[in-house]
């Protein structure tokens, strides 16, 4: 039996015509209307018995056709802050990790941990990056996925996330058991202007390490579909029961 994994159809909600590929081949699947004028299939060549043609839109093609388009790894520094002045109208976040070293090196992770009010900097370079981002019209947003009980690392950012929306994000939790009801990918990334992923890589110490640029049409809609179903079933973080109580 096959592995196929359903790339998308430019046919609205009709489902037809659409594209598959076969996850272990690499083939692709067309299904659409067939061409049944004789005149019609007088005119292809290579036409053989027991095949068939199918109409397709050059669009479904164009945006769901499989693509040699290796992704593209850049480091955790100056490359990767850049996406962050460069996108055009939108920087969407899954966050599905429990744990992140880079947090526990800060002085407000030191405070948290003590049960001590946390000194937020709102002026520093990420805060500063988001007020003139969104001051262009621009949007930050994120989701967080909340494990129950919630982890010492997820407790501190929801602390982080006040900081972060009065500056100008927009955050929202949802739960793991939630976000695995949803089907939503395992992995942290970011989603620019619905056309650029950067899928984050972690060593096995929770320490970021660089990110993976994906561009290719179909799997960029799958993170599109992921983020969609995510954002519609996320609370905002301070409705959000953390304790699960």
């Amino acid at each position: 039996m096959r592995r196929l994994r359903f790339n998308g159809t430019g046919s609205g909600g009709g489902g037809c015509p659409a594209i598959h590929e076969d996850l272990s081949t690499g083939e692709v699947i067309v299904h659409g209307p067939p061409l049944t004028d004789p005149a019609d299939l007088a005119q292809l060549q290579h036409l053989n018995d027991g095949e068939v043609a199918v109409v397709v839109p050059r669009n479904t093609l164009v945006d769901f056709g499989p693509r040699d388009d290796s992704p593209r790894l850049i480091d955790a520094a100056e490359d990767f802050d850049r996406l962050f002045t460069t996108f055009e109208h939108t920087a969407w976040r899954l966050e599905t990790r429990r744990r992140y070293a880079s947090d526990e090196q800060t002085d407000e992770w030191a405070q948290h941990a003590k049960g001590q009010r946390i000194d937020w900097d709102y002026d520093d370079a990420w805060c500063r990056n988001v007020r003139a981002q969104t001051a262009a019209g621009k949007r930050f947003e994120r989701v967080r996925l909340v494990d129950s009980p919630a982890t010492p690392g997820q407790l501190y950012l929801r602390s982080n996330a006040a900081r972060n929306c009065a500056v100008g994000e927009d955050i929202r939790n949802l739960s793991r058991a939630q976000a695995e009801q949803l089907h939503l990918p395992g992995e942290d990334f970011w989603l620019f202007d619905s056309r650029l992923v950067a899928r984050l890589l972690f060593d096995q110490d929770d320490h970021l390490t660089g990110a993976e640029l994906i561009t290719e049409p179909a799997a960029v809609n799958r993170y599109c579909q992921a983020r969609d179903a995510a954002w519609h079933h996320a609370v905002p973080y301070a409705q959000f029961d953390i304790n699960g109580t």
